[in-house]
């Protein structure tokens, strides 16, 4: 966790404060809990339904000021 949360997180980030790396961090810890883990069969430590939508438009979420991103496919 901390190598990952440096390389993609801090490597690539200015913290300006102590306060602006907590918000940082807690962004990032968020993030992490929601992406796939190969360790867990390609399961999310928070788990979440998968969805087999083959039409509709995919929204984008920028996570991090948009350093990472997450992806849901909208209703059709």
């Amino acid at each position: 966790m901390i190598g990952s949360c440096r390389r993609e997180c801090f490597d690539h980030i200015i913290v300006l404060n102590e306060e602006h790396l907590r918000q940082k961090l807690g962004e990032y810890v968020d993030y992490y809990h929601q992406r796939t883990h190969l360790g867990l069969a390609k399961d999310s430590p928070v788990h979440r339904p998968i969805q087999h939508k083959e039409s509709g438009d995919v929204i984008v979420f920028p996570v991090l000021g948009g350093l990472h991103h997450r992806y849901k496919r909208a209703a059709a």
